[in-house]
């Protein structure tokens, strides 16, 4: 896996020549198109380096959180096994301190001390970064990757480490504030974070520019969400997160539960499934954006199984919010190119190609 993604650097050189200008964004200095990998469209992972001289890993480029971590030698949990893991003694430019953190995610939750070193993704390098080296970590397990790198909004850090991300963009290393996904369907190979720009070969027609809900995480209000021009769910109004580290589209437990009745999907284990003959007649699933219509076929949000029965993305969240909250995961990303702009504090979205 690792060979895969630092064999493209080809690939970089290739799409950094072809950056589309927007009207709002000038390039002043440099961008960069970095290679994901696809694992069975349930995360994406991109490669990074840590320490001097330099050791790799596979993170998760997660605008659904702010802190960037890899495991550490010291963590020996059966997940952090399966990680590769930071030697910390190494690294020539390793330095520690004796902050403590937690973090709890969707899917788990890991416990790890802040430190600093020289990151690099791709040809974006930042000396002295801090960042947190896991030292227990649970929830992880069977998940082939070896950390997060954050890229919501300060604000949002538990460890409090200024992220890597915001300490490019101060620097200058990055020409603007902003970076996009284009997230590929079914292969393994194609999908990017772009940082610095955006190229317009990876999606059609004009961007929908998307403010955000408030300074601080990658919310936006959604208007409503629709099948066959009946309104299911955000009936008032709701809040989307647009997450590229969550798989699914996930949303409060009575209004999925109702969208599973709607498509006849039956539960077995932790997935609903629906017959697969089925997918090419069950409708669309709108979900409606500052007026914008984002249709999701059936196709899209239905996916197969290792024993090829066929099972929906929508997913109940189990947190507890006074607004109707949904998350906006891989599953709607796939289908729709995005462009995060830290610069203007608002979400570009066209259809990818």
């Amino acid at each position: 896996m690792r060979n895969a993604i630092s064999g493209k650097n080809t690939l970089n050189n290739i799409l950094k020549e072809h950056a589309y200008r927007l009207p709002q964004i000038s390039f002043r200095g440099s961008n960069l198109t970095h290679p994901l990998r696809n694992i069975r469209d349930l995360f994406y992972v991109g490669n990074i380096t840590i320490g001097t001289p330099p050791q790799e890993f596979q993170v998760i480029f997660d605008t659904g959180s702010s802190d960037l971590w890899v495991a550490s030698i010291f963590c020996n949990s059966s997940s952090c096994a399966a990680h590769v893991r930071f030697r910390h003694h190494q690294s020539s430019t390793f330095r520690p301190t004796n902050k403590t953190f937690r973090i709890t995610y969707g899917s788990g939750r890991m416990k790890g001390v802040v430190v600093h070193d020289t990151v690099r993704i791709g040809d974006l390098v930042s000396t002295d970064q801090p960042f947190g080296l896991c030292l227990k970590d649970s929830g992880f397990k069977g998940i082939p990757f070896d950390g997060i790198l954050g890229l919501s909004y300060p604000n949002k850090t538990f460890s409090g480490a200024f992220p890597i991300f915001d300490k490019l963009k101060n620097e200058g290393a990055i020409s603007e504030p902003v970076f996009a996904f284009y997230l590929s369907k079914d292969k393994q190979e194609g999908s990017v974070v772009m940082f610095g720009g955006v190229d317009h070969r990876y999606y059609k027609g004009e961007l929908n520019w998307v403010p955000l809900i408030q300074v601080g995480d990658w919310f936006v209000h959604m208007d409503r969400i629709t099948m066959k021009r009946k309104v299911i769910a955000c009936s008032d109004g709701c809040k989307a997160l647009v997450d590229t580290g969550t798989s699914d589209i996930v949303g409060p437990s009575t209004l999925v539960n109702n969208i599973w009745k709607l498509i006849r999907a039956r539960p077995l284990g932790p997935q609903y499934f629906v017959s697969c003959s089925a997918v090419n007649t069950l409708p669309s699933i709108i979900f409606t954006i500052n007026g914008i219509n984002y249709r999701l076929p059936a196709r899209a949000y239905i996916h197969k199984d290792s024993r090829g029965r066929c099972y929906t993305a929508f997913k109940e969240h189990r947190f507890s919010s006074p607004i109707e909250t949904w998350l906006l995961g891989d599953v709607f990303l796939r289908r729709y190119f995005s462009v995060f702009d830290r610069g203007n504090d608002r979400i570009g979205l066209a259809r990818a190609v």
